[in-house]
């Protein structure tokens, strides 16, 4: 299979290069970055020895037009995006929480409700609630965002109080979470889906200006429900049909794998590789309400390559 599981450039003013769990992330001189989104995919914070075709581009190309669409509520990082796989824009200092916000008790919320907790990151959660049942209004639940590792639920006030962010820049990355998410909503609406929950990133720009980054709005950031058949399936206690990763965390806790000491990753056989590609081209479909089309290439490697380097020769 033809996939993208790493990169090795070195591009003109290039600093430095970071991977991340799915991207590479490259560095170069006067705050520009260059993100290049693999087909690897990451579940529990870990890393499946297999990539899945395709991911990549459905990923960036997801991000890059829910991006787009949200540059009139929040300012972003984004430049460009040159190749189906990567996007370019401005470096900036990233803050050390994920925003994440939930409108339903899904997902890590409703693992941990399950085991009889009532708060996650400081949010009280009602009592008597049922799984993917939704919140009174959204909730914003952050994480640390860890370098390696599981990232871990904290509390607004722990975040002040520890100085990751200042009271001030945090009461902003609140508002730009709920606008950001209300978009996001209406978005979804429209293509007859729920938006579950999701996670936004942020990070201070050279000119010090809060800027949002990463992606939004992918299927591996965020939970999506069909809303044809919400309310019936919720009253019969069935699971929700959805949009999400969270078909690949099923398919790994059903082999008894949620990233814990000493378990082992189970083994992903061409037939359940190719049946995960297709369920991410099924996401973009769904959630752009367009036919997704694969970018053929002998070399994806090379096709990125000389797609950026035909970006900055014209910038």
């Amino acid at each position: 299979m033809n996939t993208l599981m790493s990169t090795s450039y070195n591009f003109p003013g290039q600093i430095s290069k970071y991977t991340g769990k799915v991207r590479d992330v490259y560095y170069l001189e006067n705050n520009i970055i260059i993100i290049i989104s693999t087909d690897r995919l990451s579940a529990f914070d870990v890393i499946m020895p297999k990539g899945i075709p395709h991911k990549g581009q459905i990923l960036n190309q997801i991000a890059a037009r829910m991006i787009k669409s949200s540059s009139d509520l929040v300012p972003n990082w984004m430049k460009s995006s040159p190749d189906p796989n990567v996007s370019i824009g401005v470096a900036c200092k990233p803050f050390k929480v994920e925003m994440v916000i939930r409108g339903y008790l899904s997902g890590h919320a409703a693992r941990e409700y399950k085991m009889g907790k009532r708060t996650i990151s400081g949010v009280l959660m009602s009592e008597g609630m049922n799984e993917n049942d939704p919140f009174p209004a959204p909730i914003i639940t952050p994480s640390t965002k860890a370098e390696t590792g599981h990232d871990q639920d904290i509390s607004k006030e722990e975040i002040i109080l520890n100085k990751i962010v200042s009271e001030s820049d945090y009461s902003k990355l609140e508002k730009y979470t709920h606008d950001l998410f209300k978009r996001g909503t209406e978005i979804a609406k429209k293509q007859g889906l729920i938006l579950v929950d999701t996670k936004y990133e942020f990070g201070l720009s050279p000119d010090g200006s809060i800027l949002l980054i990463d992606e939004i709005h992918t299927p591996d950031s965020s939970r999506y429900f069909y809303m044809d058949g919400y309310k019936e399936r919720q009253e019969r206690g069935e699971p929700q049909k959805q949009l999400s990763k969270e078909f690949v965390r099923q398919w790994l806790i059903s082999k008894n794998f949620q990233g814990l000491m000493n378990q082992k990753i189970p083994n992903m056989d061409f037939a359940k590789v190719e049946s995960i590609s297709k369920r991410y081209i099924e996401l973009y479909e769904k959630i752009l309400g367009e036919s997704f089309i694969i970018q053929e290439s002998n070399s994806i490697e090379k096709r990125i390559e000389n797609n950026i380097l035909n970006y900055l020769k014209s910038i």
